[in-house]
């Protein structure tokens, strides 16, 4: 499996999902199971129905976290050499050549990515366009809208 490249943030963020998934849901739905046994005829025992589904939802999604955990590749930006290139992990101020608006994103993983907070996925258009620059580049992205033309103001390792 290839690596996946994914923020120091993001990777305890997957570790605490993980930890509660181990010791608070799965437990729970253990025990939800043993409740809806305890009532009997389990052909028409909706509430196991619904137990044996999360179980094998939590069960899944622990074994996914695992996966990713395991092929990580945890990238401190705070870490990396300081420049003005832009790189995963790094946070880049952009002004729209067209509006004059500024924006501000974090490179993060895939997991971490939300638009809303500022963080875009590494193979998002907008990451793609930016990966490689330097501050004062001109990155063009192939947006939904069409062609968008940023400057990329600066470029910081927080």
């Amino acid at each position: 499996m290839a690596t996946l490249p994914i923020t120091k943030r993001g990777a305890e963020k997957l570790k605490a999902e993980l930890h509660k998934l181990k010791t608070v849901d799965r437990p729970w739905v253990i025990n939800a199971i043993s409740e809806a046994r305890a009532q009997g005829d389990l052909s028409e025992n909706a509430e196991y129905e619904v137990a044996k589904d999360r179980q094998g939802f939590i069960e899944g999604r622990i074994q996914e976290i695992e996966g990713k955990l395991s092929a990580a590749q945890v990238i401190d930006p705070s870490a990396l050499e300081p420049g003005t290139r832009v790189v995963f992990g790094s946070t880049v101020k952009l002004e729209d050549e067209d509006t004059g608006d500024s924006v501000t994103y974090q490179i993060v993983g895939e997991d971490e990515a939300d638009i809303k907070l500022g963080l875009v996925n590494i193979g998002s258009p907008i990451a793609r366009a930016l990966i490689g620059k330097d501050a004062g580049d001109t990155a063009e992205v192939v947006a939904p809208g069409g062609l968008k033309r940023y400057e990329i103001v600066t470029v910081s390792y927080l």
